[in-house]
């Protein structure tokens, strides 16, 4: 059965022993924060959080952080639906009467594609007058954040030009009782409708809703195409039609079943420092000018609940998240791209850093011409190092992608670098917000794969500067040093073209080389691509620049660099002191 709210998801998981109830006191300033991560990392149930100081409202959080929560929020693995949307819609074209027929409990589900009119009115029940969120219980989650963030809201806007709306999850500063920053990054739909208003010199009417049912939260955080309603989509995963009433003050209808609901306008061209706040590459974004949200009513159910997540180094709640997303998603981009087979973008790297595309080659340079197509469409546009293989490697594993590469790629031919493109707004390895450096590296079969010589040689005699080091495949070899990266990396490079390797990496001297989603974290989160990567191999031909041998990559700390998430130390003596009260 579809969870019509919130609350019925959590009713599911307490019967399934998925959900904890801790009745002590918590602090919602950083000490959630630090007890949600170990639970997170110990793979435990999802926690509620009864008695939060200074507000009345109690805390959920980790709601989603496991495959087997997904799996009940969605009815079915993800996979399972994706594949199912996918046979859908290849056995409807053309149309025809017996595929309807095959096809119609899900045509029954496609019915849900749309919204519907509420009977019932939860979300408000009570209405605050004066709207005032310092009485939620927002968190801080990390030491230098620069306040309070809603850190699992659901914007909903409309294109003041085409009607179109969107919902996005972007995190929300907490600026005083009424006001708020509005984190709308680049490529996000949320934005688009802004600088729509702000270019007719309007305000944008938008409403924050904090909980909902999981299909919603999952939604909301869905890189759909420009114009496809993410409250629509939700009802076909939820198999049943959202269901929208009125807002109060803004001219939306809003979902009825949401826990609390923030009506407000931003203003065209106003701007307030947001930020640090630390972030899912498991660093602080600095602080910058964003717009301000404008509070102009705060409803909810009575006794509602408040959603939460924390994000940081991975893996956190939103790892499971998103890799969810991604396979239900995985359909559209095989009907839109016919020469990608599979697809996977690698939360232990930050998502937009390393998405790697299983791709037909049928003639020279057909992969390429797949990832340039790919890099110019939607959220796939802020990828940094796009890596291509077979179809037949599983790109969800980095040692198998890591073969791929060993045999397959050549630098001399292989590689192709962008100087200058849009990347995420949280990445701080170029200097400069929102514009960097991308790569293709292109591990697809084009040759005979000669035998790899495994590699032998003593690292320590070759750079007497290394703690330690492992060669992961034949094909990567990585150094811990405690500086001087890029010299290392450019004088191992050197030495070892001839060898069989193909990429050699220095990364810092507290990253643990023998867990390879930290591993995985430290190299592709501190890398630019103009600036430090170097080959064996480097020179201009005419204007292009031509490499060849061994590619090395300085994924060390830089100056400048954003600082790494450590939580306070009081906090976790506090923590550790106190375990045996939260009952975990």
């Amino acid at each position: 059965m579809p969870y019509s709210d919130l609350r019925s998801y959590l009713n599911a998981l307490e019967k399934e022993g998925e959900l904890h109830y801790v009745k002590a006191e918590v602090d919602p300033e950083l000490e959630i924060t630090e007890i949600a991560t170990r639970i997170v990392k110990e793979k435990g149930p999802a926690l509620l959080f009864e008695n939060v100081q200074g507000s009345p409202y109690p805390v959920v959080i980790n709601m989603l952080a496991s495959p087997k929560r997904i799996e009940m929020a969605l009815g079915r693995p993800p996979g399972a639906l994706g594949e199912e949307i996918k046979h859908f819609m290849e056995r409807l074209s053309p149309p025809s009467v017996g595929a309807f027929w095959e096809h119609r409990g899900f045509m029954h589900r496609l019915l849900s594609f749309r919204l519907a009119k509420a009977r019932k009115k939860p979300c408000q029940e009570i209405i605050d007058q004066p709207p005032d969120l310092s009485t939620l219980p927002v968190l801080k989650c990390w030491p230098r954040d620069g306040g309070r963030f809603l850190t699992l809201p659901m914007i909903y806007t409309q294109d003041p030009d085409t009607g179109h709306k969107n919902l996005g999850m972007y995190r929300i500063q907490i600026f005083n009782k009424n006001t708020t920053g509005m984190h709308w990054q680049i490529q996000k739909g949320g934005a688009f409708h802004y600088d729509q208003a702000e270019q007719r010199r309007e305000p944008l009417e938008a409403a924050i809703l904090l909980g909902g049912d999981p299909t919603m939260i999952l939604c909301a955080a869905m890189p759909l195409p420009d114009g496809m309603d993410e409250l629509m989509f939700s009802g076909l995963l939820r198999h049943q039609a959202t269901r929208m009433m009125d807002a109060k003050t803004i001219n939306l209808r809003v979902p009825a079943n949401a826990e609390f609901i923030i009506e407000g306008v931003v203003h065209p061209t106003e701007r307030a420092m947001e930020g640090p706040f630390g972030d899912h590459l498991g660093h602080y974004s600095e602080a910058a000018e964003f717009p301000v949200f404008h509070v102009q009513a705060l409803t909810h159910r009575r006794n509602p609940i408040y959603p939460a997540t924390v994000v940081g180094i991975p893996p956190q709640e939103d790892c499971y998240m998103v890799d969810a997303i991604q396979e239900i998603l995985l359909p559209f981009v095989k009907i839109t791209h016919s020469g990608v087979h599979d697809l996977w973008a690698y939360s232990e790297a930050g998502f937009h850093n390393l998405l790697v595309a299983a791709v037909r080659r049928r003639y020279e340079m057909e992969p390429i011409r797949i990832a340039l197509g790919m890099l110019g469409e939607g959220q796939v546009t802020l990828t940094k190092c796009m890596v291509l293989v077979d179809p037949g490697v599983n790109v969800r594993d980095p040692l198998a992608v890591l073969k791929a590469i060993s045999r397959n790629f050549r630098s001399e031919t292989d590689y192709l670098m962008i100087s200058q493109g849009p990347l995420d707004t949280l990445d701080f390895t170029s200097g400069k917000m929102n514009v960097g450096g991308k790569m293709i590296v292109d591990a697809t079969s084009k040759r005979p794969a000669p035998e790899v010589v495994p590699f032998r040689e003593d690292v320590h005699h070759l750079c007497p500067e290394a703690l330690d080091w492992r060669v992961l495949e034949d094909a990567l070899l990585v150094v811990k040093v405690k500086a001087k990266g890029y010299e290392i990396v450019a004088r191992l490079v050197r030495q070892l073209e001839n060898s069989d390797l193909k990429l050699i990496a220095a990364v810092d001297e507290n990253i643990n080389l023998d867990n390879i989603t930290e591993l995985m974290w430290a190299i592709m989160i501190r890398f630019d691509v103009v600036q430090d990567i170097v080959f064996s191999r480097m020179e201009l031909r005419g204007s292009a620049p031509a490499y060849g041998g061994v590619m090395g990559i300085d994924a060390t700390m830089k100056p400048g660099y954003s600082a790494i998430l450590e939580m306070d130390p009081d906090i976790v003596e506090r923590v550790n002191r106190r375990w045996h009260e939260y009952g975990l």
